[in-house]
């Protein structure tokens, strides 16, 4: 089996690509937020962060650094013409209103319907980071998920029904992951794209029918 895994840029690469202009989009806290140095400036694309801003631009770095302009992950970035800020109230008002057009998030566990894991393990001693999760699941009109396929033990993370706690039922309508993309729903996931890999080899490894 030949496998060429996508790093973890070049998975946020790939779904700026599908990022479509004019779109309202907030990208989740850890590996979704470098989708944001992948959105070619060409393309008018507003990114709203839910500590209170829209027109976010890409990571900050050297002397463009401010303290006081991060991201909900605390990541220093930049901000774009047109940025505005807001109270934190307002911004989640925007994500439960349906007033954002995409998000992107991490999850712990996809299941093959769309449902969402990403908040907490379950696992004794763990600490639960809900944050946004559960507003932009159910508040974004389209959620994607940016994801390694397997955990470090090599288990799958899209599954046939997530045994982690729930974020979201059946919000999910993408996976991005570092070895295939695929599409969710109520008659499961289908395989849109892979990686280095055919798709009937990866049908072995994972343990859903995909449709």
């Amino acid at each position: 089996m030949t496998t060429h895994r996508l790093s973890m840029e070049d998975l946020a690469a790939r779904v700026a690509h599908d990022i479509p202009r004019g779109a309202y989009v907030n990208l989740g806290i850890g590996q979704p937020t470098k989708v944001a140095d992948h959105l070619p400036a060409e393309r008018e694309v507003v990114l709203h962060t839910e500590n209170g801003m829209l027109g976010m631009g890409p990571t900050a770095v050297g002397d463009l650094v401010d303290p006081d302009l991060t991201n909900a992950g605390k990541v220093p970035v930049t901000e774009l013409p047109g940025a505005a800020y807001f109270h934190h109230a307002d911004s989640f008002a925007m994500m439960r209103g349906g007033h954002i057009d995409v998000c992107v998030l991490g999850a712990y566990q996809v299941s093959e319907r769309g449902d969402l894991a990403n908040w907490h393990t379950g696992r004794e001693g763990a600490i639960p980071a809900v944050g946004g999760a559960m507003d932009l699941a159910i508040g974004a009109k389209q959620v994607y998920v940016m994801m390694s396929l397997f955990d470090k033990a090599g288990a799958s993370k899209l599954v046939p029904a997530c045994t982690y706690p729930l974020t979201g039922l059946g919000c999910v309508n993408r996976i991005y992951t570092d070895v295939a993309v695929f599409e969710t729903g109520p008659d499961g996931a289908r395989i849109l794209e892979t990686f280095g890999m055919d798709p009937d080899e990866l049908r072995e490894l994972l343990p859903v029918d995909l449709v």
